[in-house]
């Protein structure tokens, strides 16, 4: 028997419920496989492919080619999850027209649920020309990666007088049509400003306890990536690991402890 999906109407369901939404990245099939094990309520295939797992300093490198080919590879992976797929840099922000184009490849092409887009007020119209066409939009406010070049490395926003600019960005991605929206390292007041005041789910990263859900890169939760980040909680430290297996791998190797007998094959098994 077929699984029951999770859709914008599940989500919407849970906000109103009070049931925290469970959401992390995955990058490729066998990450996908756990978390659809799991149990998650949504898989973003996120841009932060750039680099946790290309190892590029910021995001504004990846490209529609290389995203689609991740967004089918998580899509094979069976289970509940919606699936999204994060639209990168420059894809939104040509034309209208061609948004609408490229959001559509990551469903045709990707087998995504739905996309991401990056950006409030000003990006209110293309994400209507999204929803329009048919594809479910996940907003992004806060701090928004593929602008780094325009704010810099100031992570947190929506401190001080940029908390009205903030609270304005949510309620034009809800107008807009959007399902949900991504509250990105905004202080936790505003989150629970944010959550209280617009209609639809809000996704919480480094934004506090108060939005409808969280979302983190499994690489930072996992401890395969470097450096340490505020609002990230390392379940795991699976960098260290490796190193481990690695180096006793390595030195069996050496000392041609490995492959033995019970790892290579005879005349008769």
């Amino acid at each position: 028997m077929p699984v029951k999906r999770v859709t914008p109407a599940t989500l919407l369901k849970m906000k109103k419920a009070r049931e925290p939404i469970v959401v992390l990245t995955a990058y490729d099939w066998p990450t996908a496989e756990v978390e659809q094990a799991a149990g998650l309520d949504m898989i973003l295939v996120g841009d932060s492919m750039a680099n946790v797992v290309l190892g590029e300093e910021t995001t504004l490198k990846m490209t529609m080619d290389v995203m689609i080919a991740h967004c089918v590879a998580v899509a094979r992976a069976e289970g509940r999850a919606m699936l999204v797929g994060d639209m990168p840099f420059l894809s939104t922000t040509i034309s209208v027209e061609e948004a609408v184009r490229n959001a559509g490849r990551f469903v045709a092409e990707g087998n995504m649920h739905a996309v991401k887009v990056e950006g409030g007020e000003p990006m209110a119209s293309t994400i209507e020309a999204i929803v329009r066409a048919g594809i479910p939009v996940l907003g992004h406010i806060g701090y928004t990666p593929q602008q780094t070049l325009r704010f810099g490395r100031k992570v947190v926003r929506g401190r001080g007088e940029e908390a009205a600019v903030i609270l304005r960005d949510a309620e034009a991605v809800e107008e807009a049509g959007a399902f949900a929206v991504v509250l990105e390292c905004i202080p936790m007041k505003l989150a629970k400003q944010v959550t209280e005041r617009v209609g639809i789910p809000t996704i919480g990263i480094g934004s506090g306890p108060d939005c409808d859900g969280q979302v983190l890169v499994v690489h930072d939760m996992l401890g395969l990536s470097d450096g340490e980040k505020k609002f990230v909680k390392r379940y795991a430290n699976l960098k260290a690991q490796m190193r481990v297996a690695i180096d006793q791998y390595a030195a069996d190797v050496r000392a041609r402890t490995y492959p033995d007998e019970t790892h290579a094959f005879t005349d008769d098994k």
